[in-house]
Parts: C-alpha cells; structure tokens; sequence
C-alpha cells in the first residue's frame, strides 16, 4: 500500500539523501550523557532545500548546591545558514504522563517522518524506517523536543528519585528549568518563543506559559494546544456530574458520521449536536431522576439521531452513554470497535458478548511504528548505537504521578489565564481532531470558555482549528498538511 508521502514523483523527488562523507556523529560525551551530533543534513519543503543540523543531547539540570538532579534528553534543529537572533524557536512535547516526544517529533513536526498509510488508519508492514518530511515547519521555526524526565533516555541523576520530577508542579519546574538553560546555552532569549503541548502536553504548556514569565522574566509568543485538555472534569465520569455527556455528544456524532450511520452534513450535525448539548440535552440531565418518562423517549429519539446509536439503548443508560460503551456500540452488528485516540480506526471485536472494548485499535497502528523508527533513527542516523539505556516511548514509570490537586479535579485554565493576563502580547491556537475520543475538541472548548475572568479584548488572542482526523490527526496526510499552514499563520 503506498504511503502518504510517497503518493505522487513530485513528492519522491523532494527526498535528499546525503552524501557518503557526511559528518559522523561524535560519542566523546558518552562516559557523562548522551551527546550526538551536530550531524548536517538537508531537507526539502515546498520546493526549497533546507540545510540543518540535528543534535541529540542531554542536558543536565541542577539543585542550587550544584549537584546534578536530571538528565534530560532532547533532539534540536537548527536551520542553517540563517541569522539566529530573530529566528522563532519552538519547544514541544508530548503527554501522558509518561510520553516521550517522538510523536510530535517524528509524525508532524521534524524533517523526518514516519511513514503511515494515507489515511493513518492501517499499519505497514514492519520494519518502518523514516522518510523526509516535506510538511515539516523547520523552515520557519528552529524545533526543540523534549523528553520529559523518565521518558526517553531522560533520567534522574545524582541523589535525586524518579518521584521528584513524577507530578504536575515539579514536571513544570523541571521542563521550564530546561527551557531556561536550553535558551541560555543556545543564546536564543531574543529570539520568539513558543510552545507546543500535545494531550496532558497542554497542561504542561499552560502550566510553563506562566512558570517560565513568573520565576524567568520569559514572556512568550505562543502556546500551541494540539488535542489537549486544561480541565480534568471533561473527561471524568461521575455521580451527580454529567459534563463529560455534554462533552462528547459533538464527537460521536461526527464519528457516526464518518461510519456512515448518519448521513447529514457532517459540520452542520456537529453544530446541531453542540446546540442539542448546551440547550435540551443539559436540561434534561440536570433534572436527573425528575425527568417524566415522555420527556425521556423524545431525547433519546433525538440521541440516536445525532449519533447513530438506537434510542433503546440511550434508554438503557439513562441517556448517559459513556464513551467506551458507544465505541463498541457503533458498529456492534459488524462486530468491530472503534479506536480511542481515532475512532475513525474500526477493527475487529475480541469478544462478541462485551459491551465495552477491550483494546483500542488506534493505538495499535502507531505504537509499533513509532517506536521501530525512532530506535533506528537514534542508533543507524544518529550514531547512538552505543547507549544501553532504553529509550521509553511511552511508559508507567512516571506512576504514581502527583496531581499536585488535592481533593479536587485538576484544572490547570488558571495559569493559562494568568499568563495571558500577564503577557498581553501571548497567543493560544487550538487544534482538535472531530474523532478524537481521547480528549474531544468540545472539552477544551468549553474549559476556555470558562475563563470568564479574561477580558473579552484578550479572549481574541485565542484560535480555534479543526481536523478531520483523531488525536494524532496529523497521521492523516490532509490533515498533516493543514496543520503546517495553521502553524505557519500562527507563527508568521
């Protein structure tokens, strides 16, 4: 099956592999940390040749004794051949907690990329190895992706435990340590500074937007929040709170859409499910046990409509259907379930009886591949064959991890809102996929709206962009290429 990036000889020809004497990476650092590169290379984007230099490295952070707490990996790149001072710098990592930055860093933003179908709904046969990535944004922005502690090769050094870098305010504390010394070491302060947070990422990011202004003077240019969530309680299902109903009815109906059990316009049954979940839907919820048995039967009538999902069964659930539950609903007659991070990913059910899916197929599709492309990239590309600690893709290690939100749900939109408050001049875009059922568009939608202590002339500093696609939407090639023409209007 071809791959999305190697579909038409326009793009073929945008592939440039370097010559044989290329500069090999230096290993004189590896006794202390992991030091490889600079290595030179080039990449094409939109028809012009872009030379940069690409360094994996460790950073040390310190205590204010001067003894070594962590090491924290990071891969740079740095276009060549361009004046540095003005140059945008962009900072980005992942989520979790517990994920390395590979996603970002090899499915959307660096100069190489990991091959998917071109949809990105199916695996490729194993081994995956990269290609160049023509939509990269390294012609606009040098990139910077972090490894959080205990992710990637990042580890704690020195006395320091695991646990001290495991929770929402010292995970903070320790990136915006590293963003710090980074732009001191690289003597980048004068150049724009962004960020870009993907999932529990965006937390980070709203978090390290006020951090880095507060205890650094650092203001920043912007913060970028790629299908993140701020407010805990989007996502959580409790007795008595019935939000996170609201949040995914726009969800499953555009993904009832894209499996073709529903047929209408898909934006305008988006827009009708939102307007359904503010207005008749809440009402209804809110009335609880109240509500008479009439009343009941027409919004469950208007609850499959919108989602494809029969009225007996939103019955059933006390019009309460949970997420899980409706990604093995969906399509329960061809025996398939839908993915969590893409429910546009529809694969075989394990079990026929289950009314919950027991594994999510959309997962499946990248893990694998990300993590065969990143191994070889590390060891083939960049000469880091030598180093025996694993690097963690995606791992629990991080676990327990510290809310830092004590007998509350946490919700970090304050900080947010502070920074914003703080930096007049600080810009947020939005990007959300319309089938991601990790962290649907609708709940970071909601949370900003809740800032409602943020003056209305400041809430225009905030943008909103949309996807076809799920939580990684820039799998898809579509979506991919809109999202580097969103980045560039954002940074431009």
């Amino acid at each position: 099956m071809k791959t999305r990036f190697l579909i038409t000889t326009s793009i073929l020809a945008f592939l440039t592999p370097l010559p044989a004497e290329e500069k090999k990476p230096s290993s004189e650092k590896m006794d202390k940390g992991i030091a490889l590169g600079p290595i030179e290379a080039e990449v094409t984007i939109e028809g012009e040749s872009i030379p940069y230099t690409v360094t994996a490295d460790t950073l040390t952070l310190k205590n204010d004794k001067g003894e070594d707490r962590a090491s924290v990996f990071h891969v740079t790149y740095l276009r060549k051949e361009v004046e540095t001072k003005d140059r945008p710098v962009m900072f980005a990592f992942n989520g979790g907690p517990g994920s390395s930055a590979v996603w970002l860093h090899l499915g959307a933003l660096g100069p190489k990329l990991v091959p998917t179908t071109p949809d990105g709904t199916e695996t490729l046969p194993p081994p995956i190895t990269l290609i160049d990535n023509a939509h990269s944004i390294l012609d606009v922005t040098d990139l910077v992706f972090i490894d959080p502690v205990s992710t990637g090769y990042s580890r704690p050094e020195g006395e320091a435990k695991g646990s001290e870098f495991h929770g929402l305010n010292n995970d903070i504390r320790s990136v915006g340590d590293f963003i710090r010394r980074w732009t001191s070491e690289n003597k980048r302060w004068s150049s724009p500074k962004y960020l870009l947070g993907e999932s529990y990422g965006g937390i980070r990011a709203a978090g390290l937007a006020e951090e880095l202004q507060s205890e650094y003077g650092m203001s920043l240019n912007g913060v970028v929040l790629l299908s993140s969530l701020l407010d805990f309680r989007t996502l959580r299902e409790n007795q008595g709170d019935f939000l996170i109903h609201q949040i995914y009815l726009p969800v499953m109906a555009a993904v009832a859409h894209h499996h073709g059990q529903v047929t209408q316009d898909r934006n305008k049954l988006v827009a009708e499910a939102q307007a359904f979940a503010k207005g008749p839907y809440a009402n209804a919820l809110f009335s609880g046990a109240d509500l008479d048995v009439e009343k009941a039967q027409n919004l469950a009538n208007k609850l499959g409509k919108l989602t494809g999902i029969s009225p007996e069964i939103w019955l059933e659930n006390n019009l309460r259907l949970s997420p899980s539950r409706f990604r093995r609903e969906l399509l329960r007659e061809e025996n398939k379930v839908l993915g969590r991070f893409d429910a546009r990913v529809a694969w075989p059910a394990q079990s026929k009886s289950s009314d919950y899916p027991s594994y999510d197929p959309s997962y499946a599709v990248v893990y694998g591949a990300f993590s065969t492309a990143m191994l070889n990239y590390l060891t083939d590309d960049l000469g880091g064959n030598e180093i025996h600690l694993p690097y963690r893709i995606l791992t629990r290690k991080v676990h327990p991890w510290n809310w830092n939100s004590e007998n509350s749900i946490l919700n970090v939109s304050n900080r947010l809102q502070r920074a914003m408050t703080d930096n007049p001049d600080l810009r947020v875009l939005v990007m959300g996929g319309y089938t991601d059922f990790a962290t649907p568009p609708s709940g970071i939608e909601y949370t900003l709206n809740q800032m409602i202590d943020l003056p209305k002339e400041s809430r225009t500093r905030i943008s909103y962009t949309y996807y076809e696609a799920g939580h990684m939407f820039y799998l898809n090639e579509p979506d991919l290429i809109k999202m580097r023409k969103d980045l560039l209007k954002f940074i431009q």
